[in-house]
């Protein structure tokens, strides 16, 4: 069932895809060549109208898939973020798509998204470095949900804990204290290592009995 879905998703998002792009070509010659006529205005939006609809559908399955795929190569968390990521990049291509298509300077455009980008950059700088520490726990996977782990940090200290969950902003775990959320910023640039029980751990020294 999750690989039908997976096909599914991806065969959607692709045709989806290739119809936005055609949508975009003929649109973009429409306004660069025949921009004057009020036929040409009606093609124009209709193609703006198919362009915005088309990618859409193919952010939202090829975004699915992706996440399906990550799912099962790594853990559920690291699925829902590459899939938020996706759709986030995608919606952006499409916004600059239908500008092209419109006529408006692409020049100015990238400008004003530029000195929006490093407005919004400062401002929401601790939660762009949440998530994008999220993404590096995910894929290097220092640690998984389950395991009992020692943080050793400038910020919270030596802590003995056990991960309950991984999401966009912050670790989840449990102390003896209770539960805490420790941001995923602190968590990457801490010390991190994984404890085992005293059965589980091995004899540095060899017994020489057991020779």
């Amino acid at each position: 069932m999750v690989a039908r879905s997976h096909r599914r998703d991806t065969l959607v998002g692709v045709l989806s895809g290739v119809v936005a792009i055609a949508a975009l070509v003929v649109g973009s010659d429409v306004q660069k060549f025949h921009s004057s006529t009020s036929h040409a205005r009606v093609i124009e939006w209709l193609c703006v109208a198919g362009l915005v609809i088309a990618g859409v559908v193919a952010i939202r399955h090829i975004a699915a898939a992706l996440g399906r795929t990550i799912t099962r190569r790594s853990v559920q968390s690291a699925g829902a973020v590459v899939r938020l990521v996706a759709t986030g990049v995608g919606y952006v291509i499409v916004l600059f798509a239908t500008f092209a298509v419109l006529g408006v300077s692409l020049q100015r455009l990238l400008i004003g998204a530029g000195v929006a980008g490093v407005v919004l950059g400062i401002a929401a700088q601790q939660s762009l470095a949440n998530i994008f520490a999220a993404l590096v726990l995910l894929f290097a996977r220092p640690f998984g949900v389950g395991d009992h782990i020692r943080v050793r940090s400038g910020t919270i200290g030596v802590l003995d804990a056990r991960v309950i969950g991984i999401g966009l902003t912050y670790v989840t775990v449990r102390t003896e204290d209770g539960v805490l959320k420790i941001p995923n910023s602190v968590m990457l640039a801490s010390g991190i290592g994984h404890l085992v029980s005293p059965d589980e751990a091995e004899p540095l020294h060899p017994n020489p009995s057991t020779k």
